[in-house]
Formats: structure tokens, C-alpha cells, sequence
């Protein structure tokens, strides 16, 4: 600030009086020790769903200023089920989205070139829930499941290799509990921080089961973009890697910050439900199990990535001409380091 004082002070008598050539260097020199300032980058992040406890740690780099630390200037946007998250992507409306390893392979299958470069979970938190008499996912095999329609082409064939389960079985789910909480006989797919904790509400006594237990191999959350913009943009593509994850480690130690941001623009997300949610995380070490407890928050490998696309090509869902490379780098998680 006081370079800008002295800069004023000099330009007003300058003003004052005819400029020789002794007094325009005296100028010129007090421009030279200005501070120059520049403007963050700005990003905009497009995630998966409405505002959740899953988006934590990006609401939380936000709040509390660690994006801005590194320089970066957010703009996080809800998606949803009417949201063409991977349109919006490759039209540069969002710079970065949550996306699906499943979701990023078949998008490279079609010529789409878009690539993951860091990962929320370790693990996908897609399961089952059942009624509490049920010991494991084998014992599933003479009772119907309700599945959604997109879950049909992608882990409902791994389930069904995995476990004998018959085409039969299935019924559309339509995101109703009712059906789960009036026939004992019905098992249900679930997400952690959702299905369970509905089942609790109406004091149903459940069991959540995850596919990730059992070998399922997908990250889940990842950070995709565009192959252009990382060539563009890769020291924007790193801080924000960085800070992303190090806005997961913040919301896990206190989340209070993230939420406000989170029931800002998700009004109908509750104080229970979010504890609920935090509370899944660290209990099923979405963040911070697997290569995170050795390699950082967000780590990915290339072995994780072979078995997916191996399981996608065995259950018809990729074609094996599909490099699977080309979904993926490790260039920009490597160096994050960020430690649970």
C-alpha cells in the first residue's frame, strides 16, 4: 500500500508542475516498485447430483478459502438427473466435472476425448441394501432386487457374474422406499449416505452392503476434463487438484464450513442427513482407503484402472479395441501428496 501512496503523491505534483527529463524518471522509477496484481483463475466445477455430503470437499476448498490459496477462482454448479453433465463438458461450460470411470471409458469408446485426473473415493459407494436377517450378498439370490435402468449396463452384470443372480429377479427401482419397507423379501440399490439413512428415519432395520467389499473395481467422483483444456491449462488442472484435495481433508476433520455451502444451494439437505453422510465416508473410508493411506488423497493407479476396463470388456460394455489409457493420467494426482 505504501508504494501506491508514494505513487500518488508523485503523479499529483507531476501534475503541479512541467516534467523534465529529471522528474519523468522519477515517475517512471515509482511505477517500477508498484506491486503488479493479478487475477485468480477461474474454474467452474460441474458435479454429478445435488449438493451432498459426496461433493464435501470441494464445498469446503471454497469455504474456506483454500482454492483461493492456490489461486483459483470456483464456481461450483449442481448437477442432476436433467443435467448432460459430459455435453456441458466438451461445449466448455464447466471446466472440471464429477464424473464415473464407467462414464469416462465409454465417452473415450465414442471418440469423446475426455480425461480423469484425480479421484474423491477410493471406492464406488453403490451397494444394496437389505433387511437386517440377510448375512451377505449371496444370500440375495431368491429375492427380488430393485435396480434403476442405468444400472442394468453397468454393475448389476458384475453382481450377477459375481453371485449367480438371475435377470428375473430385478424390478425397476423408482426411488420409493416403500416397496423395501413393506416386503422383507426385497433388497434394494443404495447409496450410503441416501437409502440407509431413509431406512432409519421410518425405523427400519437394514443392512448396507458394498460392492467395492466384494472387488467391484471403479473410482467413483473423479475429477474429469476435457484433453484440450489440461493441455491449455495444466498448471490450473494441478491447483486444482491440489486444493481439491486438500478441501477433503478439511471437510473430514470439521465440515461445518462445506456444509453452509452445501445447504446453500441444496436447501432440502439436512443437518442429519449430511452428519449421516460424513459419517458413511469415514466409516467406509471412501477418501482415505485404499492407495490413499500410501499414496495421498485422490491416488489412482494403473492396475485400479485395468481391472475396470477388463470387467467392462468382459461384460460387453466396452468394446477391448478401446485404449483405456486414454481415460486416464496420473500426471496431475502424483504430485498432490495430500495425506489422510
Amino acid at each position: 500500500m505504501r508504494a501506491f501512496s508514494d505513487l500518488a503523491q508523485r503523479l499529483h505534483l507531476a501534475r503541479m508542475f512541467p516534467l523534465n527529463a529529471a522528474s519523468m524518471l522519477l515517475v517512471t522509477s515509482a511505477l517500477a516498485v508498484a506491486p503488479a496484481t493479478y487475477a485468480d483463475d477461474h474454474v467452474t466445477l460441474l458435479t454429478n447430483w445435488y449438493a451432498q455430503a459426496e461433493h464435501g470437499g470441494f464445498y469446503q476448498a471454497l469455504a474456506t478459502g483454500i482454492y483461493k490459496k492456490y489461486g483459483l477462482d470456483v464456481t461450483i454448479k449442481m448437477g442432476g438427473p436433467q443435467v448432460n453433465d459430459v455435453q456441458l463438458l466438451a461445449a466448455h461450460q464447466a471446466d472440471f466435472m464429477l464424473g464415473y470411470d464407467f462414464q469416462v471409458l465409454s465417452g473415450v469408446e465414442s471418440g469423446i476425448p475426455l480425461t480423469t485426473i484425480a479421484t474423491s473415493f477410493q471406492y464406488d459407494p453403490q451397494g444394496l441394501m437389505t433387511h437386517d436377517d440377510v448375512s451377505s450378498l449371496a444370500g440375495l439370490k431368491n429375492k427380488t432386487i430393485l435396480v434403476a435402468g442405468n444400472n442394468l449396463t453397468s454393475w448389476w452384470p458384475w453382481l450377477k457374474a459375481k453371485f449367480g443372480y438371475s435377470d428375473a429377479q430385478v424390478r425397476p427401482y423408482t426411488f420409493n422406499l416403500q416397496p423395501f419397507i413393506l416386503n422383507p423379501d426385497v433388497a434394494i440399490q443404495a447409496y450410503p449416505s441416501s437409502e440407509p439413512f431413509q431406512a432409519e428415519q421410518a425405523h427400519v432395520k437394514s443392512k448396507f452392503f458394498l460392492f467395492a467389499d466384494q472387488g467391484y473395481p471403479p473410482y467413483s467422483a473423479t475429477i474429469v476434463a476435457m484433453q484440450d483444456t489440461l493441455k491449455s491449462k495444466p498448471d490450473v488442472a494441478r491447483r486444482f487438484v491440489k486444493a481439491s484435495m486438500e478441501g477433503w481433508k478439511s471437510y473430514l476433520n470439521n465440515p461445518a464450513p462445506g456444509n453452509v455451502l452445501i445447504k446453500k444451494d441444496n436447501p432440502q439437505m439436512s443437518d442429519a442427513q449430511l452428519a449421516f453422510g460424513i459419517a458413511q465416508l469415514k466409516n467406509l473410508k471412501l477418501v482415505t482407503g485404499g492407495d490413499a493411506g500410501t499414496l495421498g488423497i485422490g491416488a489412482m493407479t494403473d492396475a485400479r484402472w485395468k481391472k475396470t476396463a477388463e470387467y467392462m470388456i468382459s461384460a460387453k460394455l466396452l468394446k477391448p479395441t478401446t485404449d483405456y489409457h486414454q481415460a486416464y493420467t496420473l500426471t496431475f494426482i502424483q504430485n498432490a501428496k495430500v495425506m489422510p
